[in-house]
């Protein structure tokens, strides 16, 4: 018998997309069903013509492939709606409605082989399309646990479909390419840049993922005219039957160097832009080594950003930025100056390994783990509402505990595990007490 869907309240916390994104996400890694009201209940309408909350086109992408993904079967699947039902097909029962249906499953991956050997697999690529600039930092962010930790195996292995139930299979895992049009630059999103400069080198370096790069084909931007632009990850999963090892985030060590990336309309506006930073810089740290890895023309007078990423001796790096998304002036560029190195300064002062962004980002793969994860997120263990929210879904579909200094005993996922069977004993003794608890109150 399938599990009762798990019901998540999305106006919980934060209550926004975050919530939405990441139990799908592991719905679709677990086969857990879930059930999801209030989506983004806390989200007001930028138009005053169009519902509040509800499902937006980007969502809708990223959900839309995580379906296809994991053969669910789903309700709710439109633009605006407040409820969604997800419900992933388990591994087992799909082989055999892949064989009942006689035919072979909707695939989001295409097989790219050697050139010279037609049969050997040496990379898979999928897609996920945007016709307006919304962010594909927040799609990979919705499908980055089911990449990681899904590893779709080669054809004859169980998760084809193809194979015997319960035949053994050892396979390697294979290059994966995931190219997603949206918007790189988007407001009230992580950019390409944070990603690329941040996340990646942080979830690669102190974590221990596989190796993750990102290549900015087109960039896109939700600022001047909304323009579509394309990014293209390469990764590679975990293999099967691998589990990522606990992590400890602590003593962040002496900021050593900082990386300023600055995208402005003309080589005036990033010459001033940088002098300026430059200075702010050097006045709180006057030792500290200032590169500039990215300068760039927007070609557009209203598009303006800024980051800089602090790194330390230890290797953790804490970022800042700014988009700015209106006409250039002088004025405007010390603003933006002054508000990053302000924040940055903030963001250090607080004694922490990592920002108040890249927090919650962690969150799944602490909860993924085996072990003891710590993330030491600086004086009082302050937590963002995006961290609690991230915490409170991945305590609810993968069973796990967060203390109030974010420390997490992960439920050591293990690629290719039946985790469904794990989380039914836990069902059946919280299916007792509620019982108990009823027949205790008649």
């Amino acid at each position: 018998m399938p599990p009762k869907p798990l019901n998540l309240d999305g106006g919980t916390l934060e209550g926004g997309g975050q919530l939405l994104r990441l139990a799908v996400s592991l719905s679709a890694l677990t086969y857990l069903p879930i059930s999801i009201f209030s989506i983004r209940a806390n989200r007001a309408s930028r138009r005053a013509s169009q519902p509040a909350g509800g499902l937006k086109a980007a969502h809708l992408a990223a959900i839309e492939w995580l379906a296809q993904a994991s053969q669910a079967e789903t309700t709710g699947m439109k633009n605006a709606s407040s409820e969604l039902d997800f419900r992933p097909l388990q591994w087992g029962n799909f082989a055999r409605e892949t064989k009942k249906k006689g035919g072979k499953r909707t695939e989001v991956w295409e097989d790219v082989c050697d050139s010279v050997d037609a049969s050997t697999v040496v990379r898979r690529e999928t897609g996920i399309q945007l016709d307006s600039p919304g962010s594909v930092c927040l799609i990979l962010q919705a499908i980055l646990p089911y990449l990681l930790f899904h590893s779709p195996d080669a054809v004859g292995s169980p998760m084809d479909g193809t194979a015997d139930m319960g035949q053994e299979t050892t396979i390697g895992s294979v290059p994966l390419r995931v190219t997603i049009n949206g918007g790189t630059n988007v407001s009230k999103s992580p950019s390409i840049e944070y990603i690329s400069q941040v996340l990646i080198p942080m979830l690669v370096e102190k974590v221990g993922i596989p190796p993750i790069s990102s290549q900015i084909i087109k960039r896109g931007w939700s600022s001047g005219r909304a323009d579509v632009g394309t990014v293209q990850f390469d990764l590679m999963p975990f293999p099967r039957r691998s589990r990522l090892p606990a992590f400890n985030f602590t003593e962040r060590g002496e900021v050593t160097k900082m990386h300023v990336s600055l995208l402005a309309s003309d080589s005036a506006a990033r010459s001033t832009l940088k002098r300026i930073v430059t200075e702010r810089l050097l006045a709180r740290h006057p030792y500290v080594e200032i590169l500039f890895p990215i300068e760039e023309d927007t070609r557009n007078g209203a598009r303006l950003y800024l980051l800089i990423v602090a790194e330390t001796s230890n290797g953790y790096r804490l970022g800042r930025d700014c988009l700015w998304e209106r006409k250039n002036n002088a004025s405007m560029l010390e603003t933006v100056a002054n508000t990053v190195t302000k924040q940055l300064e903030e963001e250090l002062q607080r004694g922490g390994c990592v920002d108040e962004y890249m927090q919650d980002q962690l969150v799944v793969f602490q909860a993924l783990a085996e072990g003891r994860s710590v993330v030491d997120s600086g004086e009082d263990m302050y937590a963002t509402l995006h961290t609690k929210t991230a915490r409170w879904v991945s305590e609810r579909i993968l069973g796990v505990v967060f203390n109030e200094r974010g420390t997490c005993n992960g439920c050591g996922f293990e690629v290719g595990e039946d985790f469904l069977d794990r989380r039914k004993t836990v069902w059946v003794v919280e299916e007792a007490a509620e019982e108990l608890e009823r027949l205790e109150m008649t």
